[in-house]
């Protein structure tokens, strides 16, 4: 199967309160590629490369909040290339 990329911008309480190892975690179990970085506007930017059906279920999980601990307002997405040369999910 080809490998598809999506960038996503996730909005609300999501910065201190684990969102970004939480989604690392989620990502890996997935075999998902990757970052999931803070952001100086408060939001984090969330790379996602892998098979369609893995990043759908990423993007799922993002969409209904992520962590208990966070309060996703929003996600905006935008389609991108697979990154080529990632080596597994990081946080930054």
């Amino acid at each position: 199967m080809a490998s598809v990329g999506l960038r996503a911008w996730v909005y609300g309480r999501v910065q201190g309160v684990g969102f970004r190892y939480s989604t690392q975690r989620e990502a890996k179990a997935l075999g998902l590629t990757g970052h999931a970085i803070n952001l100086d506007d408060g939001s984090v930017e969330v790379l996602m490369c892998g098979e369609q059906q893995q990043v759908d279920a990423l993007l799922g999980w993002l969409q209904a909040g992520g962590p208990r601990s966070a309060r996703v307002e929003r996600v905006l997405t935008e389609p991108c290339q697979p990154a080529a040369g990632l080596k597994g999910f990081t946080t930054g």
